[in-house]
């Protein structure tokens, strides 16, 4: 899952025209990276089943690290990885990203058990947040200002967009005709080709000098990881568990000495200025929680057409396909709508919608349908993912300093990934305590032949639910925070779109 705004550009001038070697063909090496990137959260999401059964995974909360691990690494190491490309050189990181994240592809696809492909998920992550940072500066100094960096800008939000929906097949694909692996596997060629060819067709960028901040990175990563293995353990251990409330008290630490790194640093990874604006936090809020809410929505879903309503991995895939056509729809109409309407309304309404869909998924049963059940619920949360990216995007960059407009973008992707790993973890321990209480109460149809879609669905619906209540606070957040106007949005300017 994916905003058209994956991350911030850095301040820095394009190349002359005379570094820019094959524009065309930059263009093509670089929105292949982000492409890879982006699906990879989609293409595993159809393979959990098998997953689970191959590596023996012991129930929805462990596996739920198989998602975690990558995305908690991405989303905690990407302001670092954009803060690489400008020191070292963005074309030299992009390479190096591209490698480890193929690398790590390629090792995770031989996995033997489930301890080692969760480190090569988060040696992925890591890859990840190298490489989609710098890809996106790539396009600001390869293309001229004005419409041929404009156009650039367009072909990479579209692939962006249209990751989730290429993964979702090309995952059922490989998982159905070949197996599981190959939705790793599928990564090491097209990233060692991507690599090769870099050099040749893209120009270095100029270093640029200041810290590294990789302690605060690292800091901050090792928080978030904490407060997710928190919730994931109280699924198994509960709340009173020593491990569990040491997790806890170990996150607030660490996160609490990251604040206070950034706000006396001298050249902090995340500046607390970007924050002094209402608005902005207002937008931020929301992204977080839209990602915490349909983020866990795919993990769900995926497993519930094929446990449950017994699709195939290529048909789960292909049922998951309306969702991106509507969110491309809708991101089109509302892109006309924004200058008419309040940015807030739009949103707001978004996560209205987004909220009716998931309620409506915790309907679900396991003699539920499809076509009248499951399909209308996510055109519903497409519907809301739609109308949110394109205002929150300029709600997050309006009255922005010029030097912060790069920082103050890549937050919305920081907050997204953030956003969805703590959901998934959460909603996870919600679906755990469900599902577990539900068997424990219904002992005497244990041995019959449709008990276990039963206690999945209702462990499902539970996570559902809690999700669209995810959505009412990120109503309020819509409502009360963002103030920003449609007529200031016009001098506004996304990053990509």
């Amino acid at each position: 899952m994916a905003t058209a705004t994956e991350t911030g550009v850095s301040p820095g001038a394009a190349s002359s025209p005379d570094n820019v070697r094959h524009p065309g063909l930059a263009l093509f090496v670089i929105a292949s990276a982000q492409l890879m990137v982006v699906l990879d959260a989609t293409i595993v999401n159809i393979a959990l089943p098998h997953i689970r059964t191959a590596l023996h995974f012991s129930g929805i909360a462990e596996l739920s690290w198989v998602l975690n691990a990558y995305t908690l690494v991405f989303g905690g190491l990407l302001l670092l990885g954009g803060r690489a490309g400008d020191l070292f050189g963005r074309r030299r990181m992009f390479i190096i990203g591209v490698l480890i994240f193929a690398l790590a592809s390629l090792a995770g696809g031989f996995a033997w058990d489930k301890g080692w492909l969760l480190a090569m998920r988060a040696l992925q992550g890591v890859g990840g947040a190298i490489a989609s940072p710098t890809a996106l500066s790539l396009i600001a100094t390869t293309f001229a200002e004005g419409r041929a960096r404009n156009r650039a800008f367009g072909v990479y939000a579209a692939v962006s967009g249209a990751g989730a929906a290429i993964g979702l097949i090309l995952g059922g694909v490989l998982t159905d005709y070949l197996s599981w692996r190959w939705v790793l596997f599928v990564n090491t060629p097209i990233g060692v080709a991507i690599a090769f060819a870099a050099p040749f067709v893209i120009a270095e960028s100029p270093r640029a000098s200041g810290r590294f901040a990789v302690v605060d990175a690292v800091t901050s990563t090792l928080g978030m990881a904490s407060l997710v293995y928190g919730f994931i353990h109280a699924a198994t251990a509960g709340w009173n568990n020593d491990v569990t409330i040491g997790a806890f008290v170990l996150a607030v630490v660490l996160l609490t000495l990251f604040v206070v790194m950034q706000a006396r640093g001298a050249q902090p990874l995340m500046p607390l200025r970007v924050f002094h604006n209402r608005s902005r936090v207002g937008a931020y809020t929301v992204m977080l929680i839209i990602g915490a809410a349909v983020f866990a929505m795919f993990f769900f879903l995926t497993q519930y057409v094929q446990i449950v309503l017994g699709f195939s991995p290529i048909k789960a895939g292909l049922a998951f396909l309306p969702i991106s056509a509507t969110i491309v729809f809708v991101a089109q109409v509302v892109s006309r709508l924004v200058h008419r309407l309040q940015p807030k309304l739009l949103i707001a309404s978004g996560t209205v919608f987004a909220g009716l869909g998931l309620y409506s998924l915790s309907q679900l049963t396991p003699s539920s349908s499809y076509a009248t059940h499951v399909l209308p619920s996510i055109i519903l949360i497409a519907m809301g993912m739609g109308s949110i990216f394109v205002p929150i995007t300029l709600a997050a960059v309006s009255a922005v300093a010029p030097e912060d407009t790069g920082i103050a973008s890549a937050m919305l992707n920081v907050g997204q990934q953030v956003g969805g790993t703590i959901g998934l973890a959460s909603l996870t321990t919600v679906a755990s305590h469900a599902a577990s209480s539900y068997a424990s109460s219904h002992l005497a149809a244990a041995r019959s032949s449709g008990f276990a879609a039963q206690v999945f669905t209702h462990g499902a619906d539970a996570a559902f639910v809690t999700g669209a209540l995810f959505t009412v606070v990120g109503l309020a957040a819509a409502l009360f925070l963002i103030a920003v106007r449609s007529e200031e949005v016009e001098t506004s300017v996304p990053i990509a779109g």
